[in-house]
């Protein structure tokens, strides 16, 4: 059965006994075609966010919560095992280690200065309020000074939006291809001419080891953060975080998004025992009878105690893991979809594309084609 598996998660009732239900999670975003065979494994992943006086905060604190989130909030919300590669450990730093307003008015919370910041494995410089006319010459001296010793080390150095100026003034970009927001393609043809501006590219990895990384307009943050997740902590957590902070092509809701939510735990050993059985059985014919059966149950008195038990009706229950099933296979596979659709327990292709459409808000071809045009670098 394909997929079922790999995607198990562990269910452990009230009553002490650890059960195997089938979660079906879908992960949306490709991750970024380059990263394969380049991952780095750390257990935990240390991020200085460099926090300036012309720092906006909504970059840095989005960035903070993203990373934090890796291997902590997907268990949570769905029940799956954690599996990410590692942890990240993300700070606000500053030369100060001192609290201070944003350009826009919010006090940024700095938790450590440059000289009591744990060693990164990752500096980011977010989005600045700068004039495109703005005198940039020993603006950030000592910042520039710390960023340039950190990547000596080994750090990975990243910019967003106009964060990139500031790796432009401290030298880190000389010969290289970097990316900005597109306002400022002047000043990098007056004030960088070495610097190969791409204002095209979302993402542009440079240097050796693609030890510098530079990003778009401010909300490339997100595209920023999914890229380095995957990198350190494996592309599976990358689309887990981007199912989980909704990022990717909006236009057509938060459905397509959306994963089997963690089912409830309970004391119901019975409603367990059926759980266990349709872990591997979800394509069974007459599913909700045979699962009452597994119960010993009347099918009206499973049915009650299944969604007390549950939160789910035992039909929604296998459509949902029936449905999870097909999208898993629409993104990991090129099989035809009534192909997919018999190999999630649907006979009949008219009925799983209509409850495929009901569930998801895409068709199945429509969510394949929208999985395949998601961001890359």
């Amino acid at each position: 059965m394909p997929g079922t598996a790999h995607r198990r998660e562990r269910f452990q009732s009230k009553t002490g006994q650890t059960r195997q239900i089938y979660p079906g999670f879908v992960e949306i975003l490709r991750c970024f075609g380059h990263i394969a065979g380049m991952s780095e494994r750390k257990p935990t992943v240390a991020v200085s966010l460099l926090v300036l006086p012309e720092s906006f905060s909504a970059t840095l604190y989005s960035l903070h919560e993203l990373f934090w989130s890796v291997r902590r909030a997907w268990g949570e919300v769905t029940g799956e095992p954690e599996t990410a590669a590692c942890h990240f450990a993300p700070t606000l730093v500053s030369r100060s280690g001192v609290a201070a307003p944003s350009p826009t008015g919010p006090v940024i919370s700095v938790e450590a200065s440059l000289d009591e910041a744990p060693l990164p494995d990752i500096v980011i410089v977010a989005d600045l309020a700068l004039s495109l006319e703005a005198d940039l010459g020993g603006r950030w001296d000592i910042e520039a000074d710390w960023v340039r010793r950190m990547h000596a080390n080994g750090a990975i150095v990243c910019s967003i939006c106009s964060g990139t100026l500031f790796l432009a003034e401290a030298g880190l970009l000389d010969g290289l291809e970097a990316t900005s927001h597109w306002s400022v393609s002047s000043v990098f043809r007056r004030r960088y001419p070495d610097i190969q501006f791409r204002p095209e590219r979302i993402l542009c990895p440079t240097g050796p080891g693609h030890g510098i990384v530079t990003a778009g307009g401010a909300s490339s943050w997100s595209e920023l953060g999914l890229y380095l997740v995957a990198r350190f902590a494996g592309e599976t957590e990358a689309r887990r975080m981007s199912k989980l902070f909704v990022i990717g092509d909006k236009s057509d809701g938060q459905l397509p998004f959306a994963a089997m939510a963690r089912p409830c735990q309970h004391t119901d050993a019975a409603i367990a025992d059926a759980q266990v059985w349709i872990a591997d059985n979800y394509v069974s014919a007459n599913p909700v009878a045979r699962m009452a059966d597994i119960a010993g149950l009347p099918e009206r008195t499973f049915s009650r105690r299944f969604r007390k038990a549950t939160g789910y009706t035992p039909l929604e229950y296998v459509q949902a893991l029936r449905i999870e099933e097909a999208k898993q296979m629409l993104e990991t596979t090129d099989a035809p979809t009534d192909t997919v659709a018999l190999a999630a327990g649907y006979a009949d292709p008219v009925f799983f594309r209509r409850v495929f459409k009901r569930t998801v808000g895409l068709t199945p071809a429509r969510y394949r084609q929208k999985v395949g045009v998601l961001p890359r670098v």
